[in-house]
């Protein structure tokens, strides 16, 4: 009995603790399923000053294999915003990929004072590089200005370096800043006489043999033809007239309507140059992404790659013919076939369900100010030279000498902080002055000096989106907001740049691999974006990262 009570007491421990053994182990085998997914390419998509209204005024006039496509077969978060200002193309292109905003990645705007050397600088300019591909300057490019990691850097670094990231761009800061410091190789169009794809030094001594061949072919050439609606222009109802005062022309132009003959404005526009401010420009952007995924060997193994493709001429569009026009209306839709074509050779060359793709923007767009004032809306074009004399007189009054104000840059005030030590001045005292002078002004809303930035932590609304943006090294001193739907810019066209929804709401779209199928209201961020990607991959997160993996995408 002592033996068979023994045997049943040890049957019952081995029960116990085997059973609850089993399903760790099982749980555990599950669990390790689900660190990470393993696309054979990630494939990162900007459009440069989409709106997220574009999806949902053009969807009707969408084919089935573009933006549809990706909507209906990925995830859609409908309310993403960029969470800082300035909402330019530098900065936006740099919170995609970095995962953080401008007030721990560096990029400040697409040019800003430099405290340190007292000159302008341009977020991707280094001349210590040279052009590769080309015997003008445009080539002289780098990503040194970003002080922080990328999603594709922590790719590359993640895989030995095994993976490769390739960044195609018709912009310059377009390719730079997203392939990160380590990508094998960033390429951006230069036109006038050469309209070429080249690179820096940065990356390469000489273009690679596919590149050669794409810039010696009939690949640029072929574009240069007049640029009409799609479809007839009578169908295109989600936007205004064709001829309008609120559209810029292209110079020998005397109105703004279609069609546009590029062949006969072609010398007064820049030659080649003239592409970039039409859809063709996006339609080479798409010819040299698909000719890459072949040129580079992009997801053709075990080990994931990317490809970071930045479409740079709706924003160019957009700028010369305003959110609401014909030709905006036109590149979207020419924009929708081109992703089209992009998917379908990814399907071909990568494999469908091979690859994980997101799609969003570097910033919005603003209507015409022009438009919204003659639509009865509060707007208004204003200039800071308006304000010049009464400022400076400010100044003299107050301090006696305009030499306290070093320079106007990107909105905000940089001064001079051995003028007011000799002045027997705090610089805070200075800030406040100077703040209070300009919050005066018809067109300004908000002004922030730089010693309430760094004493206090906004959670919210506009002073939250300016503090984010605000790089303690690289800003300013005084900050200023313009009045929604106010700017500094001419009567025609659209520009962006402020804290306002119309410039922080944009598209942000996932699909592919590893990608649920659905949407959401929540409110999502531009610096989720990377976070998302890097823990769908199980990798580190960029050195910088502020955003937060986004769940409802992830499967």
């Amino acid at each position: 009995m002592s033996n068979r009570r023994s045997s049943l007491i040890l049957s019952l421990f081995s029960i116990v603790f085997f059973i609850p053994c089993v399903f760790g182990q099982k749980k555990s085998k599950e669990g390790s399923q689900d660190l990470k997914t393993t696309p054979k390419l990630v494939v990162g998509v900007i459009v440069d000053q989409m709106r997220y209204d574009y999806i949902t005024r053009f969807y009707g006039q969408f084919g089935d294999d573009g933006f549809k496509r990706l909507i209906e077969e990925g995830f859609n978060c409908k309310n993403n915003h960029f969470n800082y200002a300035p909402t330019t193309t530098g900065p936006g292109h740099t919170s995609v990929y970095t995962g953080t905003t401008p007030a721990t990645h560096g990029v400040i705007a697409n040019n800003w004072y430099d405290k340190t050397t007292g000159e302008d600088v341009y977020c991707a300019g280094d001349d210590s590089y040279e052009s590769v591909g080309s015997d003008s300057d445009a080539g002289k490019m780098s990503p040194h200005r970003m002080v922080v990691t990328t999603i594709t850097d922590q790719l590359r670094l993640s895989t030995q370096m095994k993976g490769k990231t390739i960044a195609v761009a018709i912009k310059d800061r377009g390719a730079v800043l997203p392939g990160g410091h380590t990508a094998n190789a960033a390429y951006w169009y230069h036109g006038e006489d050469e309209g070429n794809f080249v690179t820096s030094t940065y990356y390469m001594q000489k273009l690679p043999k596919w590149v050669d061949d794409f810039n010696a072919s009939d690949a640029v050439e072929k574009y240069k033809k007049p640029w009409s609606t799609l479809k007839p222009i009578n169908s295109y109802l989600e936007s205004g007239t064709d001829d309008n005062a609120y559209e810029g022309l292209f110079e020998g132009e005397k109105t703004s309507v279609f069609p546009h003959d590029l062949p006969k404005l072609w010398d007064a526009n820049g030659k080649f140059s003239l592409l970039s401010a039409t859809p063709y420009g996006n339609s080479l952007t798409a010819d040299f992404a698909i000719a890459a995924l072949d040129g580079e060997k992009l997801g053709t193994d075990d080990t994931t790659d990317f490809l970071a493709v930045s479409f740079s001429s709706t924003d160019y569009v957009g700028h010369k013919f305003g959110v609401n026009s014909k030709e905006i209306q036109d590149v979207y839709m020419r924009l929708d076939q081109d992703l089209g074509r992009l998917l379908d050779a990814l399907d071909k060359k990568v494999g469908k369900g091979e690859y994980t793709l997101f799609l969003t923007a570097d910033h919005g767009g603003m209507d015409v100010a022009a438009f919204l004032k003659d639509s009865k809306i509060p707007a208004g074009n204003t200039s800071w030279d308006d304000s010049e004399q009464k400022f400076d007189a400010f100044l003299k009054h107050t301090f006696g000498t305009t030499d306290v104000v070093k320079t106007f840059s990107n909105y905000q005030f940089f001064l001079d902080q051995e003028v007011i030590k000799n002045l027997d001045m705090s610089l805070k005292e200075v800030q406040e002055a100077i703040a209070a002078e300009v919050l005066t002004y018809e067109s300004v809303e908000h002004v922030y000096t730089a010693y309430q930035l760094w004493q206090n932590e906004y959670m919210h609304g506009i002073p939250h989106l300016i503090q984010n943006g605000y790089n303690q090294k690289r800003s300013g001193d005084v900050i200023v907001v313009l009045k929604p739907d106010y700017v500094s810019y001419s009567d025609t066209g659209s520009t962006h740049g402020s804290p306002f929804s119309y410039d922080t709401h944009v598209p942000l779209l996932f699909f592919g691999k590893g990608i649920k199928i659905g949407s959401t209201t929540v409110r999502t961020e531009i610096p989720d974006v990377a976070v998302t990607m890097a823990s769908l991959l199980g990798i580190e997160f960029p050195s910088g990262a502020t955003g937060e993996p986004i769940q409802a995408v992830l499967e």
